[in-house]
């Protein structure tokens, strides 16, 4: 069966920093889609993440490339499997050199974090109880 699959194409200022900050968070590189101005961040079997050079992404846009340290062009949200992967999975993004975005959001049903990466796009990290979502 056909499994639609997302690609999601984000401006880096220093590649290898990239790089090193999405292995140590337990993400692959994916060598056959990466060379020296893009790397293809493996997060799961339907979403990765291309980092590209700013030279290399603009090649793919007329428009401004936005600098993410400054402004929003986009929030990343991906589920996570409990409130304690939630936590996990931002402590290691802070140790590998990210930092804590925004304030932890706790509903009960819903638990979620954020962290931003080394180029300041935001990654949020997700939990929902299955009992409410299948409900």
């Amino acid at each position: 069966m056909y499994q639609q699959m997302i690609f999601v194409n984000l401006a880096v200022d220093d590649l290898d920093a990239s790089k090193r900050f999405f292995t140590e968070l337990g993400y692959s590189i994916n060598a056959q889609f990466s060379d020296e101005n893009t790397a293809s961040v493996v997060i799961s079997d339907t979403i990765v993440a291309m980092l590209h050079t700013r030279q290399r992404y603009a090649e793919f846009t007329k428009k401004e490339i936005a600098d993410s340290a400054k402004t929003s062009e986009v929030l990343l949200a991906l589920s996570s499997e409990s409130r304690e992967k939630v936590d996990e999975l931002v402590e290691k993004a802070v140790a590998a050199g990210g930092s804590v975005s925004g304030e932890t959001q706790d509903q009960g049903f819903m638990y979620g974090r954020a962290f931003d990466d080394p180029d300041g796009h935001t990654w949020e990290i997700v939990w929902m109880d299955p009992s409410v979502v299948e409900g």
